[in-house]
């Protein structure tokens, strides 16, 4: 496709066919994707190639244009210069026609062609205007003009052409991080390079400095250094040692290691984020839609503006048809809206691979274009504000007539069939002093209290005050140990069978210490932020108040956080909630932006998120809301850049002070400029 207006063409061929549905279009990649029956591909493929296309319906690199085409080209230019000059100096005439004739021949049979096919189809994309202005030149006697019209169009083509492409390498680059090949362990106990795309899970593979990792897997040998940039935009490197994720497309610096693959070629993370990046791409932004809304309106409009042109000042005031047909023509130049709508898909490109680079994968340009509205900003506690890998810090036996390690191996015993940090930290502490484990049945997690089960037959819960006021079990002195070291900033749970609180365990959970610059850098962009946990008040006032949160709602179940971020965005501003993309499931698809947090190598954030942080610093989402800023900003510029320039120059030919090639100059240059402005954002840094 040469230009985005041919969208037009091709979705109206299809739209009426038989088992033909959706009809979807990444004009960048140029790549479409058809919804039809098992029956219709054949007759899909035949449409295309009746509108002089040709499909492949498998992905490949555009060709360069071949050498045989590139000499035509000079060729042209050269005939077309020499016709001007043949004119210019008194030349016969049937020499100034014939230069004119070779120039338009020699280049421009694709631009007739592809022009025929778009009148014939009811279509007015660009080489329908431009066959048209250049048959008109000809018909009036502007032979000169005519075919130099249709060298410099041919040119401007190749031109914006190889400028699409940069944007398109900009997403394209991440496809080279992974090697093709990587050195895996055989049968035989021998080490030979292999194709990525053939090992398979369980493999193992050994990596030497300076290589890259060609697949997802756990370190099981060896240490080194691993710089992760390429994922996660850190820019130091990560050690790595056995048991440690390493992930396809990073660097190994230092050390040797092997790793056992723990996901296929076309499922590793690098994988999966090519394949969000590639589907953001195909979703349009809110600016996009309009743009395109706009250009089928603009023109048609300036179609019926040319036609007036051509008839209405000789018909009405006598003037001259030969003046008033060239001004016409002129405005058919200019009439193809391609620099306003390239202008938006390269630049939300641009700004994807942006954020990619900088570690923050993006789900689509609506969520780019949506980030600098943002005025609220919410936190789920446990491992986005906090490192959530909390300690147990404090055991008390409550009930004297139960034994201490019994008491605790039961906690455990509940606790490690959780996977709440809290839980963990429990679980993790027995087993550091290698306490037992219990068989546990008819284990129940109670979202936002705690957990319940069986152990020999006797019922226990293990949960926090709201569980234990539940159940009946909220014992005023269990309550008061358990507020004073709530004052404290930890969380506590306590352990109750069907009568009595059998103990108490205290958790403290650190703060990472990039939480408090990522709120300052929020409130700097005049970002409102919140706290949301399902932690007693005490516990989240002190982390919230150690990184300067603004308002902090505690004891929260899924459908209380739910209804907070609904009350944060009552104001109209647009609200963001950042977690884990699991736990807080609901309040994450509520806000206008969802950020899921350390989503390198998990499935489920990157699904399902708007925006995912591959690691997890909290800083970053700041980069995103000025980058969102950045990319709006130069989508206002292009936009208008693009709509000046073409009401500039329909007022000159309108006027009578342009020529055609000024207008092949005008389209040309306004669609190299903005596609230039749109890649700016690649070489901006918003850390």
């Amino acid at each position: 496709m040469d230009c985005p207006t041919e969208e037009t063409l091709i979705r109206k061929k299809l739209a009426g066919m038989p088992g033909v549905g959706s009809v979807e279009f990444n004009l960048l990649r140029r790549v479409l994707t058809v919804e039809h029956d098992a029956n219709a591909l054949a007759s899909v493929l035949d449409a295309l190639r009746a509108l002089g296309f040709t499909p492949r319906t498998e992905p490949r690199n555009d060709a360069p244009a071949g050498k045989r085409a590139l000499w035509m080209l000079a060729f042209a230019c050269v005939a077309a210069a020499a016709s001007e000059a043949a004119s210019g100096f008194g030349g016969p005439s049937w020499l100034v026609v014939a230069l004119a004739l070779a120039a338009i021949a020699s280049c421009g049979f694709s631009t007739y062609r592809k022009g025929f096919i778009a009148i014939s189809n009811g279509n007015l994309n660009i080489n329908a205007l431009m066959s048209i202005a250049v048959t008109g030149a000809m018909v009036i006697g502007q032979w000169p003009e005519a075919a130099m019209v249709m060298a410099l169009f041919t040119i401007a083509e190749l031109i914006e052409a190889k400028s699409l492409q940069r944007a398109r390498n900009a997403i394209a680059g991440l496809m080279k991080l992974a090697p093709d090949t990587a050195t895996v362990l055989q049968a035989d106990g021998l080490w030979r390079a292999m194709e990525a795309s053939a090992v398979t899970r369980g493999a193992v593979v050994r990596v030497r400095p300076g290589e890259r990792i060609a697949l997802d897997g756990v370190v099981t040998s060896g240490r080194s250094a691993v710089n992760q940039a390429p994922i996660t935009g850190e820019s130091l490197p990560v050690e790595k040692s056995p048991g440690d994720d390493v992930f396809a497309g990073t660097v190994n610096e230092t050390g040797s290691f092997e790793f056992r693959v723990s996901a296929a070629a076309k499922d590793t993370t690098l994988a999966r984020i090519i394949r969000a990046i590639e589907s953001a791409q195909g979703a349009k932004a809110p600016t996009q839609r309009f743009v395109d809304r706009f250009a089928r309106i603009y023109t048609p409009l300036v179609l019926l503006v040319a036609i007036a042109v051509a008839v209405v000042p000789p018909l009405a005031f006598d003037e001259l048809w030969y003046a008033w047909i060239y001004r016409a023509l002129v405005l058919l130049v200019i009439a193809c809206p391609c620099a306003l709508v390239i202008s938006t898909p390269v630049t939300i490109v641009s700004g994807l691979a942006a954020a990619a680079r900088h570690g923050i994968l993006v789900k689509g340009g609506t969520f780019l274009e949506r980030g600098r509205r943002l005025r609220w900003l919410a936190f789920d506690k446990t491992g986005t504000i906090t490192h959530g890998k909390p300690v147990q810090t404090h055991f008390a036996l409550l009930d004297r007539s139960m034994d201490e390690g019994r008491v605790r191996a039961i906690a455990a015993s509940l606790a490690g069939r959780s996977d709440h940090p809290v839980s963990l930290a429990i679980a993790q502490a027995a087993s550091q002093d290698g306490g037992p484990r219990i068989a546990v049945e008819a284990f129940e997690a109670v979202p936002g209290r705690g957990v319940r089960g069986v152990v020999e037959g006797r019922a226990y819960w293990l949960g926090n005050q709201r569980m234990m006021e539940d159940i009946g079990r909220g014992a005023s002195h269990a309550k008061r140990r358990a507020e004073a070291l709530e004052r404290e900033g930890r969380t506590v749970v306590m352990l109750a069978d069907a009568d009595n609180v059998l103990g108490l365990f205290a958790v403290a959970d650190t703060v990472k210490e990039s939480s408090r610059d990522a709120i300052a850098r929020l409130h700097a962009l005049g970002v409102q932020t919140a706290m949301l946990s399902g932690d007693n008040p005490h516990t989240a006032r002190a982390i919230a108040s150690a990184v300067g949160i603004d308002r902090v709602e505690a004891g929260q179940l899924p459908e209380d956080k739910l209804r907070t971020i609904e009350s944060l965005g009552s104001d109209g501003g647009a609200v963001g909630m950042a977690g884990d993309g699991i736990n807080d499931a609901p309040a994450l698809a509520r806000a206008d932006i969802g950020f899921a947090m350390g989503a390198m190598g998990t499935d489920t954030a990157i699904e399902t998120a708007d925006v995912a942080l591959m690691d997890d610093d909290l800083r970053k989402i700041a980069a995103f809301i000025r980058l969102s800023s950045a990319t709006h900003a130069i989508l206002v510029q292009n936009i208008a850049f693009a709509l000046v320039v073409k009401g500039v120059f329909l007022a000159l030919a309108v006027a009578g002070l342009g020529s055609m090639w000024m207008a092949v100059f005008a389209d040309v240059g306004a669609s190299l400029l903005v596609v230039g402005n749109g890649l700016r954002i690649l070489h901006k840094r918003f850390n």
